[in-house]
This record gives structure tokens, sequence and C-alpha cells, in this order.
């Protein structure tokens, strides 16, 4: 086994050939966004997906859940247990659909929309963080670039 390598500083070489592998990037990245997302919502207890709903209801509505799910790429399960759970803290409510009574349209209650708005609140206090690294131009570049990833 070789010995290990003293760690010089430059973190191109610390890192070798990982240093140009942009899916190790990437990790890296959503690491300490997640790092600092959870940090910045630890006394809301939500998670980024139960905002994400929260937020998509709120925005439309009467949403089905199947909706949510295909919006968020969620798949049916975890949409389910994210629903339910909102549900029993009295931040969502389930009505039969109006246009399709096999749906579950989706509505935020006053508490949800109490949640949310604090949400949202600590959002923009993330996003600052965030696009503090950046320019405006090179933000709207990076949300491009990401889009042709996910999308």
């Amino acid at each position: 086994m070789a010995p290990a390598t003293a760690l010089t500083g430059d973190k191109d070489s610390e890192l070798g050939e990982l240093a140009d592998i942009v899916g190790f990037h990437i990790r890296l990245a959503h690491v300490a966004v997640y790092r600092h997302f959870t940090e910045t919502f630890c006394d809301l207890d939500l998670t980024q997906k139960q905002v994400s709903v929260l937020w998509l209801v709120d925005d439309h509505p009467g949403i089905s859940q199947i909706a949510v799910g295909q919006r968020l790429q969620m798949d049916r399960a975890t949409t389910m247990t994210i629903v339910n759970r909102l549900q029993e803290r009295g931040y969502l409510r389930r009505e039969r659909s109006t246009s399709d009574a096999r749906k579950q349209a989706l509505y935020l209650t006053t508490e949800g929309r109490a949640a949310l708005a604090t949400a949202k609140g600590c959002i923009g206090e993330h996003e600052a963080w965030l696009k503090s690294r950046f320019t405006p131009d090179e933000v709207k570049k990076l949300v491009e670039m990401l889009a042709r990833i996910h999308d």
C-alpha cells in the first residue's frame, strides 16, 4: 500500500484525478447547500421536499396529489408520505377533486400558510447566502446549466 500524501493546501493536487470529475463537484456543492439549508431550517422542522409541496400547493390551490409528485419528480409513495405528514401537522387538507372524483385536491390551511411564510423567509436567507457566491449573470447561467442536467 502506498503511503498517504501530505496535504499541501492545493485542493486540486490533493484531490488528484477527482478534481476533474464534474459529478464529484456537484455532489460537494449539494452537500454544502444541503448543510446550509438544514442549519437555516432547523427550527422549522420541515424538509426541503415538505416546503416544496407547501409552496406548490399555495401556488396551485386544488392541485392533485399526483400532479404534485409529477412536478417535483417524486414517486407516489414519497408524495403520499409527505402529504400525510403535512396533513397530520395541520398544514394541508385534502378534498375530493371537483373535476375528477378519483383525485385528491390539496389546499393549504391557515397553519400551512403561516408555516410557508416562515419557510419563505428562511429560503430568502438561504438563497442570499448561495447567490452571494455569484454575480447575477452567473446565477442565471448556473440555473440554466443545472436545468440541463435535471430536465
